[in-house]
């Protein structure tokens, strides 16, 4: 009986089945993850993005294993070996590992010692081994029978040899000892690290693992990932440590069944064979695949989790703004953008060594700010950062207070990339690419989500060992996140890129180029059904992409709000049950605070949705983004050897991964926050205390101008005063440990394995 996923997903989930059933057919239907999750609440029973996706990962899972188990059937059933208990088991697992345990014995195999022994007519003799019970049986006698020149079996212990090599193989293959073998290495197994001996004396940054061990049940991702890249660049050796004897007792009460017989000795060496040449390596390849995965999948959640926090980092806003990408030698790249991001001008100041041209740069600099009305100066934070922001402020300083624009220090990760992409060739193709990092630089200020979705998320630099991670599985995973963060905070249909533009629920590459050609050729967009006039937008895709994207001073004020254009006649019906207008309804709290929600409660639409009308009508459009902030870096403090043990500093978090946060503090080098130092409190999860783009507070504890290492603590000091983080979440000590592999914990006891 085929696997009925939608009863499997129920209890997995513990949901009530309408609200899988529903789910699965709006995702079958097309609908995206964003537009069931805020416009389908009645339906999924209010169930948010996560429940959805991870409900939509798993019926994904379960409907590959349904076809993967298909196959697998009709090979056997081709064998005609297709037993009903075979078929049974087959039908009822779960786990992809397990389905392909029972398909193993039957799968075709390469040329193996078991199957040169079968082909020479030696698996009656096998059998017959496995079977005998009589302790005074002559075995080279029997083995006679079965000797065959032809096929190299020319003595009776090659004879012999070959028939264990059969029931080596098959009990190797047998399902339920490689599940038993794989919960052994969960439960008891370890995971070992030994360094080369060319590199025995060499200083590396695998130095901890030169000599490490570690159970498998409670290894770190970070630190899996880190012995696997030692590993690849052929530092470190890693193997699986069993404990030996369980194993091989284990093997010996499967393949010997009498005991007392002629067989046993050559039986019970068949089982350390068995383990040493086929079971041991299987488990150990299966166990680092596991352990991989479960890396990986923890890596894509802490990547995750500092992309979400950069994408929805407040934006400084409709600003005019001066991008600055400075260097030394080749000079600081200067643009220009509008408050609306649209690229001015560009030129090129040297007020750094060797030329120090200062005050020609200031010049230019103080002539751009009052030419543009500008309000920002945004300045990279790479080669020169510092340098050239010390001389920025020291510029401006000529400016009257109320006009002098506002300069700060903006993480410049992956400009350089994009400067280079097809993304900026299309913007700007007269550019030069620095100049066009300097445009991008000023845009992260202005939004970093409009900025940053036009970038590689990897080349963001904000994962945790993002390059040895599966890079397809990662791609996926980030995607949804910018999908997520772009639908959250919505679009302006007159303003948005192509690039952001894609990730817009029902939207793709060529719907977004499409909707951008036809603003660029007939015009802005007044109204939200005028979208409909984009080639290639259908009604079905209007449907999922029109709450999300917004028209500003639209005549319609629905339409710049989240309201889907679907609900319309329910404001106005709203509006007319209080004699008023859609246009005085909207952000009239009295008015909209009196409606009664049950008087529209029918058959389509629910309480979720009248909340969620209302709350936007209160603060139609509203950014869910944070107010803008920043660190206020120390003018004294420029490089690594400036740096004091026990000085208090602001910076900005630009990194979380499971073991601490990274921060800069405006030394061109980020120090680490190590999880021990984050609090006062324990942490088990860093997300629980920063997130990547907060300004924090921090003591340094120790500085290594020679390995460029910066050790820093967020505790509080004795006055309790330094630690006054912005918008610091509260961390959460009883919440599990996302660092340790929990899922590696086997559901079964190992304890009948013991002897």
């Amino acid at each position: 009986m085929p696997l009925n996923i939608p009863q499997q997903l129920t209890d997995e989930f513990s949901l009530k089945p309408i609200q899988v059933k529903n789910t699965l057919a709006l995702f079958d239907e097309g609908g995206t993850v964003p537009f069931i999750a805020r416009y389908r609440k009645e339906q999924t029973g209010s169930l948010d993005e996560i429940q959805i996706r991870d409900l939509l990962h798993r019926y994904t899972y379960y409907k590959e294993l349904q076809e993967r188990k298909e196959t697998i059937l009709d090979s056997i059933r081709s064998q005609e070996k297709l037993t009903p208990d075979l078929h049974k088991k087959i039908t009822e697992t779960l786990s992809k590992t397990e389905l392909e345990d029972l398909y193993l014995p039957f799968k075709p195999k390469r040329l193996t010692r078991a199957t040169k022994a079968k082909e020479a007519g030696l698996e009656p003799l096998a059998n017959w081994l496995f079977n005998l019970s009589d302790s005074d049986t002559d075995l080279p006698q029997k083995a006679r029978e079965f000797l065959n020149p032809d096929k190299g079996v020319d003595t009776e212990q090659k004879a012999l040899q070959g028939a264990c090599d059969i029931l080596a193989e098959q009990v190797s293959d047998n399902a339920e000892v490689r599940k038993e073998l794989r919960e052994l290495a969960y439960e008891k197994g370890s995971i070992k690290s030994v360094v080369k001996k060319e590199f025995e004396k060499q200083k590396t940054k695998f130095e901890m693992y030169y000599d490490f061990s570690e159970p498998v049940k409670s290894l770190a991702a970070h630190r899996i990932l880190a012995m696997l890249r030692g590993e690849r660049e052929k530092i470190l050796r890693l193997s699986l440590e069993l404990p030996e004897e369980t194993a091989i007792y284990y093997l010996r009460k499967r393949l010997v069944m009498h005991p007392g017989s002629a067989a046993t000795q050559l039986l019970e060496k068949t089982a350390q064979d068995s383990y040493d040449r086929l079971l041991h390596p299987a488990t150990e390849t299966e166990i680092r695949k596991e352990i991989r995965d479960l890396a990986d999948a923890e890596s894509f959640k802490v990547f995750g989790k500092n992309l979400e926090a950069l994408l929805l980092a407040p934006p400084a806003g409709r600003k005019g703004v001066i991008g600055i990408d400075p260097g030394f030698r080749t000079g600081c790249k200067v643009a220009v953008v509008d408050d609306t991001g649209k690229y001015i001008e560009n030129c090129t100041i040297y007020p750094n060594e060797p030329q120090k041209q200062r005050e020609k740069a200031k010049s230019v600099i103080l002539a751009l700010i009052e030419k543009h009305s500008v309000n920002l100066i945004a300045i990279g934070n790479g080669t020169a950062g510092r340098e050239t922001d010390e001389f920025v402020r020291s510029a401006i300083k000529a400016i009257p207070k109320d006009k002098m624009p506002l300069c700060l220090i903006v993480n410049e990760s992956g400009a350089s990339i994009y400067s280079a992409s097809d993304t900026a060739i299309r913007e700007f193709p007269e550019l030069d690419l620095t100049v066009r990092g300097a445009i991008s630089i000023a845009r992260r200020l202005q939004d970093p989500l409009s900025e940053l979705v036009k970038i590689d998320p990897k080349s963001i630099g904000v994962g945790q060992y993002q390059h040895d991670v599966n890079q397809s599985k990662l791609k996926d995973s980030l995607d949804e996140i910018v999908e997520s963060c772009v639908n959250r905070v919505g679009v302006d249909v007159n303003l948005a890129s192509e690039e952001l533009l894609k990730y817009v629920s029902g939207l793709n590459r060529l719907t977004a180029s499409n909707i951008v050609n036809h603003r660029n050729s007939s015009g802005a967009f007044r109204r939200r059904e005028d979208i409909l006039k984009v080639p290639g937008m259908g009604e079905k895709k209007f449907q999922l992409a029109a709450g999300f994207l917004k028209i500003g001073g639209a005549e319609n004020p629905l339409d710049n709000s989240s309201v889907h254009p679907e609900r319309y006649p329910l404001v106005e019906a709203m509006a007319g049950k209080l004699n008023t207008t859609v246009n005085d309804l909207i952000r009239n709290q009295s008015l909209i605070r009196s409606i009664n929600k049950q008087d529209f409660v029918d058959e389509n639409v629910g309480l979720p949705t009248i909340e969620d009308i209302l709350g936007e009508l209160e603060k139609p459009g509203r950014d869910p983004r944070a107010e803008f902030s920043y660190a206020r870096f120390d003018d004294s403090i420029n490089s690594i050897s400036d740096l004091k043990d026990g000085v208090i500093l602001e910076g900005t978090v630009t990194n979380v991964t499971n073991f601490g946060a990274f921060v800069d503090i405006g030394v061109h080098q980020d120090g680490l926050v190590h999880i021990s130092q984050l609090s006062n409190s324990f942490v088990s999860d860093p997300s629980s205390v920063v997130k990547a783009g907060q300004v924090v507070r921090v003591k340094v504890l120790s500085a290594d101008a020679e390995s460029s290492r910066i050790s820093l603590s967020m505790k509080l000091d004795s006055q309790g005063e330094h630690q006054k983080t912005a918008q610091r979440p509260k961390a959460s000590p009883k919440k599990n440990n996302p660092k340790v592999l929990k899922t590696l914990k086997p559901k079964i006891s190992i304890k009948r394995l013991l002897p």
